[in-house]
């Protein structure tokens, strides 16, 4: 905790960029908690306020023909800025980045973190001409960890997720698989990519637990890179240019893998 604290105050100091704070008024049905319940197979959490809720939001200069593209970031602190490098390689991708404040490690994943990102998306494709093949949902640390699980509960709105140093494995009682038709999207058109610092051992090895668990469950659209000399920190520029570059690329999925391993599951129930 005290690494992700002092890496916020880090950012927030070497990043002076155009990027707001604002305020959204869309409600949506994606976020409604009975509805995120269903989704991540859980207790309803209390309704987020959205009037008292703020969000950090960055818009590159230039929109591309198809639209922007859109970044989700759930952050591991409170408070903070875009991290270091990025707004070049947003404003190469057309891509905008909007993320919640008030909704790091502190908070209660159920009751705000999730449903905050939920609307954070919805509000900005709202108001922005957004690609929706390229709407991805991203973190850092504990936030990475939430973005794995709006990646998984919501592959209908989210096509990829980057996932910085922070993963998990799934389908167990902490993070139970989504509905049938849902984890079927995850399987055939969601695309994960893992970018963790090499001194970072801890969640280098959680990352591989993390695709192991993945590809058992029949999602083989996993790519992931190891940033030299970096540790518990946020990806480089960099690294987080190769990381939209996977998904923009959209990677084809395997018919006949995916077959057989759904072929495999199916047989061992």
């Amino acid at each position: 905790m005290r690494q992700v604290f002092i890496a916020a105050l880090l950012l927030a100091a070497a990043s002076a960029i155009a990027q707001d704070e604002v305020r959204f008024s869309g409600a949506s049905p994606l976020a409604d908690v009975r509805e995120i319940a269903r989704r991540l197979r859980a207790p309803p959490a209390p309704p987020v306020d959205l009037a008292d809720e703020s969000f950090l939001l960055y818009v590159p200069p230039t929109m591309p023909e198809t639209g922007y593209g859109l970044l989700v970031f759930v952050p591991p602190w409170e408070r903070g800025s875009l991290p270091l490098g990025w707004p070049v390689v947003l404003d190469k991708a057309g891509m905008i980045f909007v993320s919640a404040l008030k909704s790091g490690n502190a908070q209660r994943v159920l009751d705000r973190r999730i449903p905050l990102a939920l609307l954070g998306a919805v509000n900005v494709m709202k108001h922005h001409k957004i690609d929706p093949e390229r709407v991805y949902v991203g973190g850092f640390s504990g936030g990475s960890r939430v973005a794995m699980r709006l990646a998984l509960a919501y592959p209908d709105l989210f096509k990829g997720a980057i996932l910085n140093a922070g993963s998990d494995p799934i389908g167990d009682s902490e993070i139970p698989l989504p509905p049938a038709d849902l984890m079927r999207l995850f399987q055939e058109r969601s695309h994960l990519a893992y970018v963790t610092g090499e001194h970072d051992r801890i969640n280098t090895s959680k990352d591989m637990e993390s695709i192991v668990s993945m590809r058992h469950w029949c999602q083989f659209s996993t790519w992931s890179l190891t940033i030299p000399w970096k540790g518990h920190e946020a990806a480089t520029a960099n690294a987080l240019s190769r990381a939209v570059d996977y998904l923009d690329a959209h990677p084809a999925v395997d018919p006949a893998e995916l077959a057989a391993c759904r072929a495999t599951l199916e047989g061992g129930k």
